[in-house]
């Protein structure tokens, strides 16, 4: 790992410890959910990471798909992976969240339902990696089925302004209490930041296992 990405990480794992520390005491408590509310400052950043992401690994499956050449697929394969650690993140925290909000860990609510069918379909497309050796079919069958997956994302974001669910509406930034804008926005470039890094990371790495796997 080279030096800038240590001081990134250090950076990034400053800002998250930083905008905790606003989410639990800059930022008052909501009318209705009281202290609950503040599971949000994590919610929502992961939530708007993990679709990014999954748009990182459709841009990257068309770059792969009209250039063949290796860094997509790279990017293909380290957006893949960190996009699904996010969407199970996000998958746990709103049964944390749902549980004392709507009495049950979880429901078959539209927007529970799209994120989980979203996080599965990415995490079928980690499978299929898994069990193609030949890297060229691998990364061309990948990229094809990412960009089909990737019609889950937008579904997921909209699914709640269009259909009846339990979950709650997205808030307008303006409609929001100042404090709470502000840790909102902060861990939002946090999560962001470390989403950068990891995806780095994943990168090299990604590079490293192809270089081994045809001896290079």
């Amino acid at each position: 790992m080279t030096l800038g990405m240590r001081v990134s990480g250090g950076v990034a794992v400053l800002l998250w410890v930083l905008g905790m520390a606003a989410g639990l005491t800059l930022a008052p408590p909501e009318e209705h959910m009281s202290d609950l509310v503040r599971i949000m400052f994590v919610h929502v950043p992961v939530a708007w990471a993990a679709m990014a992401t999954f748009t990182v690994a459709l841009v990257a499956s068309v770059g792969w798909l009209a250039t063949h050449r290796w860094g997509w697929d790279h990017l293909l394969d380290a957006s893949l992976e960190v996009g699904v650690l996010l969407g199970v993140l996000l998958s746990v925290q709103g049964s944390v969240w749902g549980y004392p909000t709507w009495g049950t860990w979880w429901t078959w609510d539209p927007r529970l339902t799209s994120v989980a069918v979203m996080v599965l379909s990415f995490l079928g497309i980690l499978a299929l990696r898994a069990f193609v050796d030949e890297p060229e079919k691998r990364a061309s069958w990948s990229a094809a089925a990412s960009i089909l997956a990737w019609g889950s994302v937008p579904f997921t974001y909209f699914c709640v302004k269009v259909m009846n669910s339990l979950h709650q509406k997205q808030t307008p930034w303006g409609a929001m209490h100042p404090d709470m804008l502000k840790a909102l926005l902060l861990n939002t470039a946090t999560i962001t930041l470390l989403t950068v890094w990891m995806l780095m990371a994943r990168y090299q790495l990604a590079r490293t296992e192809l270089r081994r796997e045809l001896g290079t």
